[in-house]
Order: structure tokens, then C-alpha cells, then sequence
């Protein structure tokens, strides 16, 4: 079950007993055969106790299996009541908690929050074999005098190759196209338990004249690739050896990397990229 609200109907809830403190809740049904709670305006603690449980005994008797509240950061007084009814905390962003519970009197099957962070990391080398380079002002690596790839993490609703393009802009003022995805690393545990992957993407420069990143990036600059390879930290960092191998594969033609094709979903019209090989497929 998802709690996405796309190709929802709005409704509202109907209660034939609708006296005292009995006050109808916005909701809207879920294509899975659930329903969302979407709180957006205040109401008394009490009052929307007495409403939830009129609302969960209703969708009970109709056979609801999943419920799901959204709650605005402005409402955060009506937590207390809607854990004690048994929901639980579900996953929260910057200006909502979303909190879930489970009608039946079974295991629910309601999806965990989002378990992997996506993060990019930028190998682009200019027409003299010099490798565009970053020290970062934090970070484990923070005053150790290594150079190490731009990288950074994707935004919500980011594409990877606009992330990738994003970030290097953004640390070394560097103007730059998206090639391809060379490679990808998944770990776990990484950021707050949650797992990530990181996607080694291939840009070439469009520009040349660096402008750092002042808030993040300790120095930047074009770096000979002998030299960039010579560091002893590059000997005992195995992901940071491995982009290096690869990237240098693909600049010397011996690798085929994976290119983005926008597809269209069959249910929604929705465009997404699919990363593929395109030279061995065509070949």
C-alpha cells in the first residue's frame, strides 16, 4: 500500500450521528483500498479524538484495511491522540508527520518508509588528462589534505543526471553535461540507518574556470591525473580507486557506461529515465 495521494478522490466522511463533538475529517481514498487523514486546519484535541474513533470504527465496518494521517507541523498537538489510538509514526519530512495504522486484526502489509538516500559522485576530465578535484571543509576527510571527486546528494524528485550536472556546478562553479552512469554503489547503514546509493556518473566539462564553493569545498582545481592517483588515500579507499579505474576505462574507450532514455509509464503518462547500455544494445 502506498500513501500517495495521485489518482485519489476526494471525500469526506459522513457520520449519521453527527452531534456534540463528532465533527467529520477530511480524507481521501488511496488506490490501494485505504484511506488518507489530511488535516490542514486546527480542532480541539478532544474533538478530533471523538472523530477519529467514529471515522476508524465506520471504515472498520466497511472493510478499510489501512489508514494513514498526515499531520501539518501546525498540528502537532493532535499527535498525542492519534497514538494513543494506536497509529504509529510512519515517516516525517520537514512540515508533516505521516503516522499509519492497520484495521484488521492481521500482520499488516503497509510499506516502510523510503530505505535508501541517492547520492552522486562526478568523474570529469578536461582535453589535458587533469581531473576536476575537491577538498571538503567537513566530513571525515575534513583537513586531511585529500582531493577526492565532487560529489553530493540528489535532491527529492531530482533526476541523477541533473543531480550530477547540479552538484558540480555548485562546488567548482564548473558548467557541465551529462554523459553517463559508469557505475553504482549500494551501502547500508549509512545515514540515519538508511541505506544509500551512489551513482558514478561521467560529465564532460562545458567550462573551465573554477569558482569554489566557499561554505563547503576547502580548495578545488584541475588536477594532473598521475598526480590525482598518487595519493596514498587513493590506495587504501577502494570506491575511490574504482571510479578512478573506471573512469579512465571510458576515456580510453574500453567501457561502456549506462545513458538515460525517457519512457513513458503505460498507466499514468508518467516520464521517467531508463539508464541502459546503449552501444551494446544497438550492437
Amino acid at each position: 500500500m502506498s500513501s500517495s495521494t495521485n489518482s485519489t478522490v476526494a471525500a469526506e466522511l459522513s457520520v449519521s450521528e453527527k452531534s456534540g463533538d463528532i465533527e467529520p475529517l477530511p480524507f481521501v481514498h488511496d488506490k490501494h483500498g485505504g484511506v488518507i487523514i489530511e488535516m490542514t486546519t486546527p480542532m480541539d484535541p478532544g474533538v478530533f479524538s471523538a472523530s477519529l474513533k467514529a471515522a476508524l470504527a465506520k471504515w472498520r465496518e466497511q472493510g478499510i484495511r489501512g489508514v494513514w494521517i498526515k499531520l501539518p507541523i501546525t498540528l502537532s498537538n493532535l499527535i498525542p491522540p492519534v497514538v494513543e489510538e494506536g497509529f504509529w509514526y510512519h515517516h516525517a519530512e520537514e512540515t508533516y508527520l505521516m503516522l499509519a495504522y492497520w484495521l484488521p486484526n492481521t500482520t499488516h502489509t503497509l510499506p516502510v518508509n523510503a530505505t535508501h538516500r541517492v547520492s552522486v559522485g562526478a568523474f570529469i576530465m578536461n582535453d589535458k588528462r587533469e581531473i576536476l578535484a575537491v577538498q571538503e571543509k567537513s566530513g571525515v576527510l575534513r583537513g586531511l589534505g585529500v582531493w577526492k571527486f565532487p560529489t553530493g546528494v540528489v535532491e527529492p524528485g531530482e533526476d541523477i543526471n541533473v543531480g550530477a550536472v547540479r552538484e558540480v556546478k555548485e562546488e567548482t562553479g564548473i558548467d557541465a553535461e551529462f554523459v553517463e552512469v559508469l557505475a553504482f554503489r549500494q551501502s547500508h547503514k549509512s545515514f540515519f540507518d538508511k541505506s544509500d546509493l551512489f551513482f558514478v556518473c561521467l560529465l564532460k566539462p562545458l567550462s573551465y574556470d573554477i569558482t569554489k564553493q566557499d561554505s563547503e569545498i576547502e580548495a578545488c582545481q584541475w588536477m594532473p591525473i598521475e598526480e590525482f592517483a598518487a595519493q596514498p588515500f587513493l590506495q587504501k579507499h577502494e570506491l575511490a580507486k574504482y571510479i578512478l579505474e573506471v573512469g579512465l576505462a571510458k576515456v580510453d574507450k574500453e567501457y561502456a557506461g549506462f545513458s538515460p532514455i525517457s519512457i513513458k509509464s503505460a498507466f499514468t503518462d508518467k516520464l521517467s529515465l531508463f539508464y541502459m547500455n546503449q552501444d551494446r544494445a544497438s550492437g
